[in-house]
């Protein structure tokens, strides 16, 4: 819209005292907030008739409003008691969607600049160029969230900011980005991002997933980018083109976008971070605490192997398949398959059809052509029975990468080739009903049981009668917890009863 009589934008945020008012009149409901305010970044951003610093000053207010309660939603998205479905969708909606019409609003900001190099000062197109890429970032951090897909539009965007920083030579420049935030730069803001995505999130949960960011965040300072190959830069990235970070095999084509990136410094701030939460069984206080260290130790162990100088190896040789395999998914899925297995009772409509694309001792990378559901997600208990077999064996999902809205590329752990579903008893807590899981791998020793979530309690010995003997399970470690179930490793001891 333009203004047809006295100039200027025929907007409602033309007037600085209704734009204060509208910004102070939001909802209550934060996200409905959230929404109208994507709304008036699409809106400020795209009309004409705003002179440059007008509209850069708008957009950087409906930022500031926006903050404080994108904060809020994204604590309540990743909070320890998960959310309905139906809120989880919403939240997940709005946060994607307020930071996708963040980065665009800010990216149309910068062509503008770029038309017009002297209409907005140096300091707040530094500050334009930084929130832009913010935002990109923080579209590529929600959509690993949901493992996917992934718009390579975002990255596109996201190298072209930095090398526009670059050329203007202010890439390096220190300012403050938000006003309750942290000093930062575009080259810091681009480094985060980098080293985010190539910490290989589609391994993680979504608490994990933010913690990893709040790791990376800490430590970004130390992250080193060159425009070559070098020691210790381990991942490589084009300006110029619209791609995410890869893992240095052989040296890239030298270009001019060419960018590599790696720890740096922060590797060795990471493992003194391992060692202190070790030590202390919390995390730094910049971090906030944690109800769970074993998890967060989990999560920085993570962080430290990809970005070690060596990539992590594969533990067993892959091999590349095709073959059908069905599966049954949740703590009581698997139960009730394992139990009712060898009964004419068996429910095959419980199951679903997955294509296994590679195998190994370890486990089976799968091709999930339709992804029913939300359970679909890192930690995920597997009944899994490969084509042609009679029997059925178990495993959790490690990886997800969803391809598109209705495929997905997995990574499977075999956690037992022949689980058994027993009654396992806690002195003075009576019986639960778990799984027990031998180890898939020959000669460990190891034995695993699935409890459902919350019933074990910590460092307890488990006991079960298995026909005229007794059996004895001590815990060798802490549980790994998912959403339905916790899995705890044993030593077992068999007596007689």
């Amino acid at each position: 819209m333009i203004s047809l009589f006295g100039g200027g934008a025929d907007h409602p945020m033309r007037n600085p005292k209704e734009a204060k008012r509208i910004l102070e009149a939001l909802p209550a409901d934060d996200v409905k907030a959230l929404e109208e305010l994507s709304h008036w970044l699409e809106s400020v951003s795209t009309v004409e008739g705003f002179k440059p610093p007008e509209r850069a000053a708008l957009l950087i207010s409906v930022d500031d409003a926006a903050q404080p309660r994108q904060r809020k939603l994204s604590r309540d998205y990743t909070a320890a008691a998960r959310p309905s479905k139906y809120q989880e969708n919403r939240l997940w909606t709005q946060l994607h969607e307020y930071w996708k019409q963040a980065a665009l609003a800010f990216g149309r900001m910068l062509d503008a600049t770029a038309q017009a190099p002297k209409a907005v000062d140096p300091k707040t197109t530094a500050v334009v160029a930084t929130r832009a890429m913010r935002a990109a970032a923080q579209q590529i951090k929600w959509q690993h969230m949901r493992y996917g897909p992934f718009d390579p539009a975002v990255w596109g965007m996201l190298n072209k900011v930095y090398a526009y920083c670059e050329a203007r030579g202010f890439a390096d420049g220190k300012l403050v980005p938000y006003p309750s935030g942290s000093e930062s730069s575009p080259r810091l803001e681009f480094a985060k991002a980098l080293m985010f995505n190539a910490s290989s999130p589609d391994a993680l949960l979504a608490t994990e997933v933010d913690l990893a960011e709040r790791v990376i965040a800490e430590l970004a300072p130390g992250f080193a980018i060159a425009s070559a190959p070098a020691a210790g830069l381990i991942y490589w990235t084009d300006l110029g083109r619209a791609m995410a970070p890869l893992r240095i095999v052989k040296p890239p084509e030298a270009s001019a976008g060419l960018r590599c990136t790696g720890p740096g410094d922060a590797l060795s701030g990471l493992q003194a971070m391992i060692q202190k939460v070790q030590q202390t069984r919390d995390l730094p206080a910049s971090l906030g605490t944690t109800k769970d260290p074993d998890a967060a130790l989990d999560v920085l162990r993570h962080l430290a192997a990809l970005w070690a100088p060596e990539p992590p190896e594969r533990k067993h040789a892959r091999h590349a398949v095709k073959s059908r395999l069905t599966i049954a998914h949740g703590f009581a899925g698997v139960v009730e398959t394992i139990d009712a297995s060898g009964s004419l009772n068996f429910d095959q409509k419980a199951t679903e059809s997955w294509v296994v694309e590679n195998v190994s001792a370890g486990g089976f990378g799968a091709l999930v052509p339709q992804a029913k559901g939300d359970w679909l997600r890192v930690g995920a208990l597997l009944a899994m029975q490969p084509d042609g077999g009679n029997n059925w064996l178990v495993g959790c999902i490690r990886r997800v990468n969803r391809t598109s809205p209705q495929e997905a590329r997995i990574g499977i752990e075999t956690l037992s080739r022949s689980p058994k579903v027993m009654k396992f008893r806690v002195r003075g807590l009576g019986e639960e009903t778990g799984i027990l899981l031998p180890s898939a791998v020959l000669g460990s020793g190891e034995v695993a049981v699935a409890l459902r979530s919350g019933v074990y309690p910590p460092g307890q010995n488990l006991e079960a009668s298995v026909g005229s003997k007794e059996h004895v399970y001590m815990p060798q470690g802490s549980a790994e917890r998912s959403e339905d179930y916790e899995l705890v490793r044993f030593r077992e001891m068999v007596r007689d009863s």
